[in-house]
């Protein structure tokens, strides 16, 4: 064994108890290790313990089902690879050579974040044999996922896993669009703050008489003259008072614009999030895009209806302010300027250092909200399991990593500020003391000297507040960013340039030569079927064999890499999304119902609906007789994601909805794996009624439920390897026969075996193997 890091030590803690001692065992003299993953899954998916650890020297590894002392290992060589992928909830590493793959391990996607930090510090290893800096020492673990981080590393650069660009100022200039049909409220708001700054800017002016017409000559003897005194003070009491209107009006009508173009960007965004396809939505998290579509848009309303006019405003009093200061006193007015290239200078110094601060702030803070988007609709498995104090130590440690970037932005920003505030203090005193030697030497009066320091003192807290805006400009650029990222990203299923209109569907799918790739990965290939207007078609085989994809294809929630799906011999790339939707029914096996009544609910994809029309859907799915029981009948609100309601009961609801719409095709999607037989029962009669006449795709695992199919298609590895009647595919003895049997003995089939093999096992496990 050899001494770890303490960084790399608390890897070694982190494993379990059963791996600590034997991969200590296995290290050589010297040899550190950098990143482990626990591998549960062996490769035919079975559930099992194993363990990949990559080190500087080797990639050691002690499959699933392995004795803990059988390990393998492998060199660091600049020919080896390893590459990481997912697909249906389950990811793979795959070590290969020129030769091939030497090594394959499959994982539950809660493992993911361990996954991508083997295959960032494989990828470092090797670029450190390639040539490329060693990499530096690290100082600290990422409290996410527990990577190494360097010493002065802000991110870890597992978890922050797309290469982030820093934010533009420029990107402000991207929500003129939104502007744009707010343009005469705006001119007019650019007017009246000219002619407010102007109004403000008049009594500092007036003290030059007033000091030098009334005041100084009254301490040398001569009377005040009243009307005099009175035309000033009135002069300063008037300017004021326009100053004020005129900074009224500018602030309500810009807020009023602002806000506009707040809730413009917001449903902008909010419609575009809508037209992206499932794609993107896989890669994102909830609380990520909550935040994005609510906090940024509200950090740019405030910077519009704020801070953007106070910009424009400090512009302008100090454009007018520097006019004034030469007309006056050229020399005394250069003299102002002095701390003026400091300042600009500091301002260029720290801009980029708030630009990617402000920017991974608001990524951390997506990470916090994801923890309570995650945690509250989850909140019964939480308390079923007992996992309250887990899931607040997952939030402190957000809320802790979230507090570690803020104060090292407010290091930055705590020394920008007072450092401008004392050079404006500097540059007043220097003003002071020219002016006085001006005065000494009779080249400007007092009056002069007072007026000057006045429109100074508005001239440095204008730059001062110009200085204190740059930190609001850049969380406003930061916001934008991250809100054009969502407005930028082109959907992976586009609408057609030139749709086809159908005037009625039959329903009949033709889906030919299909083939579909998720990433790197194929998923479906070769599929080729034909489906009639009203028959009922069966998908079976085992999980991941392509049965969900292919449903997604046909409802065009993805696009098909090979191949084309046509219905009523349309290609449904050629259809309107919405317009093609419509015609299909959707039954899924976790029903998901929005806040709001039973009603509302039923009634989702056809609001125009009757109540005639909503009790009549219910009749149909057996829902009508539970509602009536309810406090409210179809008035009653169901909670959150159907809370309140037995699954059986939100499955039926689920049903109805589809019936309201009257689909030609219809998807049902294992809608009665989830639930008791007798409940079971009651969704068959429902479902019943639901497919008459329709075209349907049904997927279920007890494959009783599809006897009735008129065919059943087998699919396993993405390919069709069977296809016919109940009957028919049971005479064949072929994978239907195989896996019909297996289910009903609680066996267990290998269908990748040519002559399959029935081993027999545990209920539980048989049934989570079909």
């Amino acid at each position: 064994m050899t001494p770890q890091t303490p960084a790399q030590d608390a890897l070694i803690k982190d494993l379990d108890e059963v791996w600590q001692l034997p991969l200590q065992k296995q290290l050589h003299a010297g040899e550190n290790v950098l990143a482990t993953l626990s591998v549960d899954l062996d490769e035919r998916l079975r559930f099992g313990q194993g363990l990949l650890a990559i080190t500087n020297q080797r990639v050691l590894s002690c499959q699933p089902g392995a004795d803990p002392g059988a390990w393998q290992a492998w060199a660091m060589s600049p020919e080896l690879s390893l590459t990481h992928h997912d697909h249906a909830g389950v990811g793979h590493l795959a070590l290969c050579n020129p030769s091939g793959r030497l090594a394959h391990w499959c994982f539950t996607l809660g493992h993911n974040l361990q996954a991508l930090r083997v295959a960032e510090q494989f990828r470092a290893q090797q670029e450190h044999r390639s040539g490329f800096e060693p990499m530096v020492g690290a100082a600290g673990v990422c409290p996410s996922c527990k990577s190494p981080l360097d010493p002065d590393a802000d991110v870890c650069p597992i978890c922050t896993k797309v290469i982030h660009t820093p934010p533009s100022t420029w990107t402000l200039l991207r929500l003129w669009r939104f502007a744009k049909p707010y343009k005469t409220q705006l001119i007019w708001g650019f007017v009246l703050t000219l002619l407010g700054t102007a109004a403000s800017l008049v009594p500092p002016y007036m003290t030059m008489p007033l000091m030098d017409e009334v005041l100084i000559p009254y301490q040398n003897g001569k009377p005040i003259d009243p009307m005099k005194v009175g035309l000033y003070l009135g002069g300063l009491l008037g300017a004021a008072v326009l100053a004020w209107c005129l900074t009224w009006a500018r602030t309500y009508i810009l807020a009023l614009v602002s806000e506009r173009i707040g809730a413009d960007l917001r449903t902008t965004t909010y419609n575009h999030l809508l037209s992206l396809s499932l794609e993107y939505f896989g890669g994102k998290r909830t609380g990520d895009l909550i935040a994005r579509i609510g906090n940024e848009s509200d950090r740019i309303n405030v910077f519009l209806s704020l801070y953007l006019l106070d910009f424009f405003t400090d512009v302008l009093m100090l454009l007018m302010t520097a006019a004034i200061l030469f007309s006056i006193n050229p020399p005394l007015a250069l003299v102002t300027l002095l701390p003026l290239p400091f300042i600009i200078w500091m301002i260029h110094a720290v801009r980029f250092r708030l630009q990617t601060g402000f920017e991974r702030i608001d990524r951390v803070w997506s990470e916090v909200t994801s923890v309570l988007a995650d945690t509250i609709p989850g909140i019964r498995v939480v308390k079923a399991f007992a996992q309250e104090k887990r899931e607040s130590a997952r939030f402190a440690d957000a809320n802790r990593y979230n507090l570690q970037v803020n104060d090292r932005l407010n290091r930055v920003w705590s020394l920008f500020a007072p450092s401008v505030s004392f050079l404006t203090e500097v540059g007043l005193l220097v003003v002071w003391g020219f002016g006085v030697w001006l005065v000494s030497r009779d080249q400007i009066t007092v009056g002069v000297l007072t007026a000057f320091i006045a429109y100074i003192g508005r001239f440095y807290g204008r730059l001062d507040s110009m200085s204190r805006i740059v930190s609001h400009t850049e969380k406003s650029a930061s916001a934008a960013k991250r809100i054009f990222d969502i407005l930028d990203h082109v959907s992976s299923v586009p609408e057609p340039v030139n749709p086809v209109k159908l005037e009625r569907v039959e329903g009949r799918i033709e889906v030919v030569d299909v083939g579909f790739r998720y990433g790197n990965r194929e998923v479906n290939k070769n599929i080729n079927l034909t489906i009639e207007p009203g028959e009922m078609i069966g998908l079976v085989g085992h999980s991941g064999s392509g049965k969900s994809t292919l449903v997604n294809l046909i409802c065009r929630f993805y696009d098909v890499s090979e191949g084309a799906i046509r219905v009523d011999g349309v290609d449904v790339r050629s259809l309107p999304i919405a317009d093609y939707r419509r015609h299909i029914g959707l039954v899924l096996q976790e029903p998901f119902l929005f806040f709001g009544t039973i009603a509302e609910n039923i009634a989702y994809g056809k609001p125009d609906a009757s109540r005639d029309d909503i009790m009549a859907a219910a009749r149909a799915a057996h829902a009508h007789e539970f509602i009536l029981r309810l406090p409210q009948g179809y008035d009653s609100i169901v909670g959150e994601r159907g809370q309140g309601l037995s699954g059986g009961e939100r499955q039926r609801i689920s049903i109805a909805r589809a019936l309201l719409i009257n689909p030609r095709i219809l998807i049902l999607d294992e809608a009665t794996a989830s639930v008791d037989s007798e409940t079971e029962k009651e969704i068959q009669k429902a479902l019943e009624n639901l497919v008459q006449g329709r075209t349907t795709i049904a997927i279920a695992h007890r494959l009783s439920t599809l006897q009735r199919a008129d065919r059943l298609v087998v699919l396993d590895r993405g390919q069709v390897v069977e296809e016919g009647t109940h009957d028919a595919l049971m005479a064949l003895e072929g994978a239907y026969y195989n896996l019909y049997q297996a289910q009903a003995r609680n066996m267990d089939v290998d269908l990748d075996d040519a002559a399959p093999k029935v081993i027999t096992v545990s209920p539980a496990v048989s049934k989570e193997a079909v």
